[in-house]
């Protein structure tokens, strides 16, 4: 069967982790955003970045480019007003959730005995 669909961007890992570094590396594209690379890559939207993270020869690059990015959002979170960089590191799949565990004596089960509603 031929191959369908379009030609990919990148022919080959080095070529795309090249213009990855060169996108970081330009100072015009601060604050770094995936949609920023995305477009900066020539893709039409950032699931298309997404779709070569699941091509093997390219995973690794960009996971490293969406870690670098969410590193520079968890670097705002000690500024003065961190609300834009809690709202994306969300879209990027951190939780804001507090988790309580309760258990009884000596970290057994919890139980309870002689509830009385007055």
């Amino acid at each position: 069967m031929a191959n369908v669909g379009r030609p990919p961007k990148f022919s080959s890992p080095e070529q795309l982790e090249q213009a990855v570094n060169d996108y970081f590396s330009d100072d015009t594209n601060y604050p770094f955003t995936i949609t920023g690379v995305a477009l900066w890559l020539g893709f039409v939207d950032r699931q298309s970045l997404y779709d070569y993270q699941e091509r093997d020869e390219y995973s690794c690059i960009i996971k490293d480019l969406r870690t670098r990015v969410e590193n520079g959002y968890e670097r705002r979170l000690f500024e003065n007003n961190p609300t834009g960089a809690i709202f994306a590191l969300k879209n990027m799949g951190c939780k804001d959730k507090t988790e309580t565990e309760l258990t009884g004596k000596d970290g057994g089960p919890l139980q309870i005995t002689g509830i009385t509603v007055t």
